[in-house]
């Protein structure tokens, strides 16, 4: 096998920049886009128009029944993620699937089981992963020269929307449509990253606002407070309605802080000369407002990274020669118990500790599914952003 043909569920808004990115800018020589599936007859008549000698389907399942695959790109509405992904595994084809994993970890787990008894390369689209400013961030954690974590902060509020895009697609913005506001729409890579560099917390405190600052159902105003199992504690911040808003995230460790500014793209390392609890010690010998020495060095980085081509084809060269993915699917699951456990503070009122109880926080998500308003006299008022598979 010189390439890796594949198949894109789902032509809105990711689907068709992944098929752009294969076909048309040729960012991944591994891979032929071969074929295309959606419900929406006009997204498949872009398709016809835009995406020459790609097969069109208007079912998933006669796609991955056609035989024409060894590979799939799922990018439908977050319910249908885990589906098709486990629709992909039976049948044996390579799977790459787009953020979120999936809408609630009990769901996720199922698919994450389902890959493990496949014989298939199973990846998770956390293109941030590239970002090299993130990279850094892990490489100096994961090195243990900072020592153990004591706090960490996240300002991420640059994601401002208006109400017409959340009326761009009945399903935006509802329990039964999406299953969640900015946590699951637009923070999977920030709350992935999160994990990736500081690690799983042990509790989870909310204060979550739904529809404060726009007419939907979901969350759009999001304060966590979350602990570690070694006493460090971190906090949470986003929204969709500041403008311009921050990207700040704040990483303090025993022998020093990192800060990552993604508007700015740089990445303040600031180093200790004594770690905080050997200072804290004997500080009285250094005076009353004594600190330790300190240097600081300032990375700026010129880009965010190769982003989602570099995933499929870190995807392709796993297939083709056993290379390593960017983010293994099972990975998915992280971030996901991390809105999840926000979510089911918010609903129940108070903290709560993991590992998640999945089988309660599906119990309060159906009950909100089950009162989920039909939003009427909605259009595709963006044809390829309005998810429409």
């Amino acid at each position: 096998m010189e390439k890796i043909k594949i198949g894109i569920i789902g032509i809105g808004n990711m689907g068709t920049s992944h098929a752009k990115n294969i076909l048309i800018k040729k960012l991944c020589p591994q891979i032929e886009l071969v074929a295309v599936a959606d419900v929406n007859p006009d997204r498949l008549a872009w398709a016809e128009e835009n995406l020459p000698g790609v097969q069109r389907f208007d079912t998933a399942e006669a796609m991955l029944d056609s035989g024409l695959l060894d590979a799939c790109i799922v990018a439908v509405p977050h319910y249908d993620h885990t589906h098709y992904a486990m629709e992909c595994f039976k049948r044996h084809i390579h799977v790459m699937v787009e953020k979120p994993a999936g809408v609630y970890t009990k769901q996720v787990r199922e698919m994450n089981e389902a890959a493990q008894k496949s014989d298939v390369v199973f990846g998770m689209m956390f293109n941030q992963r590239t970002n090299p400013m993130y990279i850094k961030m892990r490489e100096i954690m994961m090195s243990g020269e900072l020592g153990q974590l004591r706090r960490c902060n996240w300002l991420i509020t640059n994601w401002f929307r208006s109400q017409f895009y959340y009326d761009s697609g009945d399903w935006r913005a509802t329990w039964s449509g999406e299953g969640g506001g900015v946590l699951l729409n637009q923070c999977p890579h920030n709350l992935d990253l999160w994990q990736w560099i500081c690690g799983m917390p042990v509790s989870v405190d909310v204060k979550m606002h739904f529809g404060k600052w726009h007419d939907i159902e979901v969350e759009d105003d999001v304060v966590a407070y979350v602990e570690y199992a070694n006493g460090a504690v971190g906090t949470f911040i986003t929204t969709t309605a500041d403008c311009p808003g921050s990207n700040r995230f704040e990483v303090v460790c025993e022998k020093g802080t990192m800060i990552a500014d993604a508007v700015s793209k740089t990445l303040t390392v600031i180093r200790l000369d004594a770690s905080l609890g050997e200072f804290t010690g004997y500080g009285h010998e250094k005076g009353a407002f004594g600190s330790p020495a300190k240097t600081q060095e300032v990375f700026t980085f010129d880009n965010s990274g190769p982003a989602h081509p570099a995933v499929l084809n870190a995807f392709a060269d796993a297939i083709l020669n056993g290379g390593s993915l960017i983010a293994a699917g099972e990975e998915g699951i992280n971030g996901l118990t991390l809105s999840n456990a926000m979510h089911l503070s918010a609903f129940l009122g108070k903290p709560v500790e993991l590992p998640l109880d999945e089988d309660l926080y599906y119990e309060e998500l159906m009950k909100r599914v089950k009162t989920s308003r039909k939003k009427d006299g909605i259009s595709a008022a963006v044809s390829d952003t309005s998810g429409t598979y």
